[in-house]
């Protein structure tokens, strides 16, 4: 399990690295290397669960399955792009006088630390250790949004820090019924609260306790998540924070408060062999899908109307999970893995485009196709992907799900149609005149460097085309693991 040791310590000795060098120009260089190695280590990882199965570390404190190493995979592929993405972009901050030296070291190295707490979260066997976990998630996040120290971003890192703080104690509540109803079945001690042992004697954990568990936990984790009516923090997260950041937030950490949610909802179908979890997860998916989808509407600024899309997406893959069953699962799992990439090349280029205007309004980037190509058609192919165009592979996964409700749940059906409708037209008629529109900015004189927009979109179409055998097959052992 070495690969599993530079999975965690890259990104926490990383961080204490960056914490000393992170004012240097170099930092940003130091950054992305960090990243790559912790990517290079999370698909060797990959490779070595593939070949031999589920492995335990550190006297089963620790658990790596086809589910997690899936998601640890794709947090360590985004975290490495958007660092890519991060070294310009944070140059051009700080030319433009909003982030100083010791505010670049702070952002280098919470960036690192960030990702270990994501990492950590989606390891770790203990149910006690993910929500701590979590909550060290929050707090290093809380520092990446106010970094800019306007009050607009301080409002936000304080509305993201009270929300989120009430969010993770429900959470904590809920971990402590788990416990007791594991005492029960397993005995006294930390190891009652390792999953692998709770997933061995679910059917014999008290229901009454494992249902209030699992609501406590689902409006704890479910604030990360960012499900409605406890969602009203990820909007303004997402529009005063640096652009990075927002691609991180969308891309990765609502998918792993969602895992933290499919792993509570493991163990409570197993003690209470009803549709109990399923239910509520199907009732708020729905509900943030729907309402996230007329949130589009609203919104002046880019970044906010992208940050209600995330919830609209995150409220279908809560949907997906909820129905549960192999077809369902596989298409959560299809669906969380393009957000991720499409809505974090989005990201990507929404950042350019605001760097370019001086300003986040929609009504303020038009033209984009003329004064910069590249970013233009990243834009308007990236909005295209996350709506749900073929052959991009958001239709795929949309379609299963979808098709899945028709057969299960018809009395969803319209609902999901009109999701899909409301926030397509929110969306595509927002972005069309902000590419296309009349401008009379000049050109760039350099194009922006946007690798990571078209290396991200490429993946999100190759999976509309083509899932390679061992990828499908990945996903298929994945989600008959959630049962359902």
């Amino acid at each position: 399990m070495s690969a599993f040791l530079f999975v965690l310590g890259i990104p926490l000795v990383g961080a204490l690295i960056l914490a000393l060098v992170g004012q240097r120009d170099y930092a940003r260089n130091i950054n992305v290397a960090l990243s790559l190695g912790t990517f290079l280590a999370a698909a060797a990882l990959t490779a070595q669960i593939i070949s031999n199965g589920p492995q335990f570390a550190w006297d089963k404190l620790f658990f790596i399955d086809p589910l997690n190493v899936f998601l640890v995979t794709l947090t360590a592929f985004v975290g490495f792009t958007t660092s890519i993405f991060s070294r310009p972009y944070m140059r051009v901050e700080q030319d433009h006088g909003k982030m100083t030296p010791n505010r670049m070291r702070l952002y280098f190295s919470m960036y690192q630390l960030f990702s270990f707490t994501m990492l950590l979260a989606l390891t770790t066997n203990s149910m006690g250790m993910l929500w701590v976990a979590m909550e060290a998630a929050t707090l290093t996040t809380v520092l990446l949004v106010s970094i800019y120290r306007t009050p607009a971003s301080l409002e936000a890192a304080w509305k993201y820090f009270i929300l989120c703080g009430v969010g993770i104690a429900q959470a904590l509540f809920g971990t402590i019924l788990l416990y007791m109803a594991a005492e029960r079945a397993i005995g006294d001690g930390s190891h009652a609260l390792l999953w692998t042992n709770l997933e061995a004697v679910k059917t014999q954990l008290n229901p009454t306790i494992m249902s209030l568990a699992f609501v406590f936990l689902l409006l704890g984790y479910g604030t990360k998540v960012g499900l409605v009516p406890v969602h009203n923090w990820l909007p303004d997260a997402h529009a005063e924070g640096p652009t990075p950041i927002s691609a991180v937030l969308s891309g990765l950490l609502l998918n792993v408060a969602l895992y933290a949610v499919i792993r509570c909802k493991v163990l409570t179908d197993g003690a209470l062999h009803t549709r109990f979890a399923g239910d509520l997860m199907i009732g708020f998916g729905l509900l943030s899908a729907v309402a996230g989808a007329f949130f589009i509407y609203r919104q002046k600024d880019v970044k906010r109307m992208f940050a209600y899309s995330s919830i609209e997406h995150m409220g279908l893959m809560t949907f997906a999970f909820g129905m549960g069953g192999p077809v369902a699962n596989f298409a959560g799992l299809l669906h969380m893995t393009l957000h991720s990439l499409v809505k974090s090349a989005i990201f990507f280029a929404v950042g350019h485009a605001a760097q370019k205007a001086g300003s986040q309004l929609m009504e303020d980037i038009r033209g984009l196709i003329k004064v910069s190509p590249s970013v233009g058609w990243g834009l308007m192919l990236g909005s295209l992907a996350i709506l749900g165009m073929p052959p991009f592979g958001v239709f795929a996964s949309e379609f299963l799900i979808l098709t899945t409700a028709m057969r299960d749940f018809p009395w969803a059906t319209p609902f999901l149609l009109l999701t899909l409708g409301v926030g397509f037209a929110g969306i595509f008629s927002r972005v069309q005149p902000m590419v296309f529109g009349h401008t009379t900015l000049k050109p760039l004189a350099h194009p922006p460097s946007l690798l990571p927009v078209f290396a991200h979109l490429g993946l999100g179409l190759m999976l509309g085309l083509y899932i390679p055998p061992y990828l499908d097959a990945w996903y298929q052992q994945a989600a008959r693991m959630m049962g359902g």
